[in-house]
């Protein structure tokens, strides 16, 4: 609970609202049905500020559109906003798999894929992703990492040599509010995880990486 009321109290807005409210303004309209998503997601769920939101969901809508994966892994489900948006890119045969380990949200998370046209293309998953991830025996085009900051390395080193050739990683929040490039307390597992984080996805020769300074922070990797 004091995790996510820090997230809450500590997130950085990196542009001036004005010209963030002009790109979103300038970008796709957010559907309807995720558009009452946001809106519930804000009236009835704890740290609102998670959800990918309209801006952000249109980026990874369109990249997923891009893949047209056939095979999606996300890691960290929510309220199921960023599932639907990268759902939209699915190959007409495809597959999303979705993690996260808080049953509160299940039901949630049902009443939205069913409305959806993408519900019997999501395999939803309760539990430890590092536990579930090795069972899923498909490879994937696209993942999606947005969950426990502390395990992103290895979330990462569990994908990788899952990845198609060609697949895309996409890793949320990797600037952290911007104290990635601060030295970080002791104590504070999440940034020194994120840093080191970084720092692979940099160097790692099996992936090309380019980091956006979409919200906070979204990474693109892309698998030679």
């Amino acid at each position: 609970m004091l995790l996510f009321l820090f997230y809450e109290l500590n997130f950085m807005e990196f542009l001036p609202q004005q010209i963030d409210d002009y790109a979103v303004a300038h970008s796709q309209d957010e559907p309807e049905l995720l558009q009452q998503l946001n809106r519930e997601t804000w009236q009835k769920v704890l740290v609102p500020r998670m959800l990918s939101g309209h801006f952000q969901g249109r980026v990874l809508a369109m990249l997923s559109k891009l893949v047209q994966p056939k095979t999606i892994l996300e890691i960290g489900t929510y309220t199921g906003y960023s599932a639907l948006c990268l759902a939209e890119g699915l190959a007409k045969d495809g597959k999303l798999h979705t993690i996260d380990h808080n049953e509160e949200l299940v039901d949630f998370q049902q009443k939205y894929f069913k409305k959806s046209a993408y519900e019997n293309q999501i395999q939803r998953y309760l539990g430890d992703a590092l536990e579930i991830i090795p069972t899923i025996k498909e490879n994937f085009d696209l993942v999606f990492i947005d969950a426990d900051k502390s395990n992103y390395p290895n979330y990462f080193n569990l994908v990788i040599e899952k990845m198609n050739k060609g697949g895309i990683i996409l890793s949320d929040n990797v600037l952290w509010s911007g104290k990635v490039v601060e030295k970080p307390d002791a104590n504070d597992e999440d940034t020194k995880a994120l840093i080191a984080y970084n720092t692979l996805l940099k160097e790692d020769k099996r992936i090309e990486t380019v980091l956006l300074p979409i919200r906070d922070g979204l990474t693109i990797s892309r698998v030679k």
